[in-house]
Order: structure tokens, then sequence, then C-alpha cells
């Protein structure tokens, strides 16, 4: 047994999920969580902000600093709402989960989102004491 765990655009979660329950992939698990990539700040742009290029020498921030880019550099800090989904799915059927993840997700843009696969040593149905395969 594998866990697929992917994050994805809230805006593509009824869409993934009825992709992947028309390959017979009911069981899942979704949850609201926020992140942001790996895409750094350039703080050569923010020393630019509050920075007089003319005299080099520092100016209150309000005078100098433009909306436009500000906002720019404000977004490599924001967390974005996502959703987290998870399903705990056979090993031959992680191949055609994880396709069809990513068929319903790209766009080719960032922010399309991350998909992890970790083996799962066991699982126990808490109602009726079942165990391994039977449990899922």
């Amino acid at each position: 047994m594998k866990e697929v765990m992917s994050i994805i655009r809230m805006n593509k979660v009824n869409k993934t999920k009825k992709s992947l329950a028309l390959k017979g992939f009911n069981s899942l698990t979704c949850r609201k969580v926020k992140g942001r990539g790996k895409k750094k700040v350039n703080y050569k742009l923010i020393e630019q902000l509050i920075t007089d290029e003319d005299t080099e020498q520092e100016v209150a921030a309000s005078d100098k600093i433009d909306p436009a880019v500000a906002e720019s550099v404000s977004e490599a800090h924001r967390l974005i709402a996502k959703r987290l989904i998870t399903m705990i799915v056979d090993d031959e059927d992680v191949d055609e989960v994880v396709e069809t993840i990513i068929d319903v997700n790209q766009t080719g843009n960032p922010g399309d989102g991350k998909i992890f696969v970790r083996a799962i040593d066991g699982a126990l149905r808490v109602r009726t004491g079942e165990q391994g395969a039977d449990a899922i």
C-alpha cells in the first residue's frame, strides 16, 4: 500500500475528485492547507525599494516604493490557500492515481501543485478489525 498526497489548487478539487472517482478511486481525505513554493525573494529588489538610486541614501519607504513592485515582493511571502488530498492505494494503482491527478491539475504555471508518494506499513479498520488491503 502507498499513500499518495497531492497539494493542488482549490479550484481543481471537484474536477480531481470526479476524475479519480471515474477511474474507481473514491476514497480520499481532503484538507485545507496554506503554503508557498520555493520561489525566493529578490533582496536586491527590496534594497532598491528603500534606497534612493541617485544619492545612495535611504529615504522614507512611502516616498520611494512603487505599489506594483511592493505587491510583487509581498507575494513571495504570502501563504497561498491550497487543498491537500490524501489517498491510500494499492501499489499497482499508484501510477494511475498520480497520472490522473497530473492530467487534471497541470496548467504549466507555477502553483500547479506537488505529489508525494510514500509507503504505508499497515492499515486497520476500527469498526470491523479488518487489516491490510481489506481495511482500505
